[in-house]
């Protein structure tokens, strides 16, 4: 399943609007990309590079925006629908979300996401 460029990228836009307020305003300098594909080696839907909250110090002020990257070919090959893009989406953007708050991989996988 294949989907224009242009609606994917609202599709993450919902997922992080989405997101409840309380959550969304403590998102602090994010960038939310997407890219066609994942980068060799790395067999992800999406991708966090940053300084997770908890671990931030007083001079992350001064750090470049952490990153979100959804990558789009990835996501589409698991999903026969749109409705499973959608999902899939909505899943990938709250689990590299999570990062930024300094939930692992290993926890994410503990608590079923």
């Amino acid at each position: 399943m294949h989907i224009p460029r242009e609606e994917f990228e609202r599709l993450v836009s919902e997922a992080v609007n989405g997101l409840p307020a309380d959550f969304r305003e403590k998102i602090e300098n994010v960038e939310v990309l997407v890219e066609e594909d994942h980068p060799q080696g790395v067999p992800a839907l999406g991708l966090y590079l940053g300084v997770p909250l908890t671990q931030r110090t007083y001079w992350a002020a001064h750090l470049l925006p952490d990153r979100i990257t959804i990558f789009q070919r990835r996501i589409e090959s698991r999903c026969s629908s749109y409705a499973e893009i959608v999902a899939e989406v909505r899943e990938t953007v709250l689990h590299e979300i999570a990062h930024h708050f300094g939930i692992s991989d290993r926890r994410l996988e503990e608590l079923g996401r």
